[in-house]
C-alpha cells in the first residue's frame, strides 16, 4: 500500500514537471537546415508551435535584423499560407562584402489562408538566407504570433548569456564559422598531395626509361657478340676443312 502511494505520488510530480516545462520549449525558434556559416548562403526554418487549446495561429511575422542586413531573403511556399516580404530602407547604408546596402528585407509575414496551426500542432516556415554576416556569431529575429481569438504573444526578448532564459525568447540563430578557411587548407592539401604524386610519378617514369635504355643497350651488346662468336665459329670450321684436305692430299 505505501509502495504504491509513492508510485502514485512520483507519477504526480512528474506529470507537474513536464507541465510546468513544456511553455518554456513551446516557442517560435529559428534553426538552419544543415550548417549557417559565416559569409554564406543557408535555408533556415522558423518553427511556430500553437501554445493554445482553444485557438489557431493564423499569421506569424518575423523581423530580420537591421544591424546585419540580408541582401537575399526568399521564402520557400508554405501550402495554405501567403507570404509577404517588406523591404526598408536603412537609416544608414551599409556595406555587405563589397557592396553597399541602401535597402534590405526588414519583415517577412506569413498569413494563413485557411485553418492555419491547429491546438497540437506546428508549422515550418523555410526561408533561403544570405550572405550571413561575417563578423556576427548570432542573428536575432524578433518575432509575432498572432491568434484568431486575436491574441497577440511577442516573441520578442533577447536572451542573454548566462541567465534565465525569458520568458518570450526572441528566436536566435547561431552562425558558424566560415567554410572559407577550411575550403583553403583542403585545396593547399589536394595540391601537395597531387604535386607529391605528379614527382613520383615523374620518378618512375624516369626509372622506368632507364631501365628500358639499359635492356636496350645489353641486347644490343648480346647481338654483337652472338654475331662475332658465329663468325669465328664459321672461319674455325673453313681453316679445318682446309687442313684436312691439305692431309689427305700428301
Amino acid at each position: 500500500m505505501k509502495a504504491s502511494r509513492i508510485a502514485a505520488a512520483g507519477a504526480v510530480s512528474g506529470i507537474a514537471v513536464l507541465a510546468l516545462s513544456a511553455p518554456a520549449f513551446a516557442h517560435v525558434s529559428v534553426q538552419p537546415e544543415g550548417t549557417a556559416a559565416k559569409g554564406g548562403y543557408a535555408v533556415v526554418g522558423f518553427k511556430v508551435p500553437n501554445e493554445r487549446d482553444n485557438a489557431s495561429t493564423t499569421k506569424l511575422e518575423v523581423n530580420f535584423p537591421t544591424d546585419h542586413p540580408l541582401a537575399s531573403v526568399m521564402p520557400q511556399p508554405v501550402p495554405g499560407w501567403k507570404a509577404v516580404v517588406t523591404k526598408s530602407k536603412l537609416d544608414k547604408p551599409l556595406e555587405s562584402h563589397g557592396k553597399q546596402l541602401t535597402e534590405a528585407v526588414t519583415k517577412v509575414t506569413w498569413t494563413a489562408d485557411g485553418k492555419g496551426i491547429e491546438p497540437g500542432y506546428f508549422q515550418k516556415f523555410p526561408v533561403s538566407v544570405g550572405a550571413l554576416p561575417e563578423n556576427a556569431d548570432q542573428l536575432v529575429f524578433k518575432a509575432i504570433q498572432t491568434y484568431d481569438n486575436k491574441e497577440v504573444v511577442r516573441w520578442i526578448e533577447v536572451p542573454q548569456e548566462g541567465q534565465e532564459e525569458p520568458e518570450n525568447p526572441a528566436p536566435v540563430l547561431e552562425l558558424a564559422a566560415a567554410e572559407g578557411d577550411a575550403h583553403g587548407s583542403s585545396g593547399a592539401k589536394a595540391g601537395d598531395d597531387t604535386e607529391a604524386a605528379a614527382r613520383n610519378t615523374a620518378a618512375d617514369t624516369a626509372a622506368s626509361s632507364d631501365s628500358g635504355d639499359s635492356s636496350d643497350t645489353t641486347a644490343r651488346v648480346l647481338a654483337v657478340v652472338g654475331i662475332v662468336v658465329g663468325a669465328a665459329g664459321v672461319a674455325y670450321g673453313v681453316l679445318a676443312g682446309r687442313r684436312r684436305d691439305s692431309g689427305a692430299s700428301a
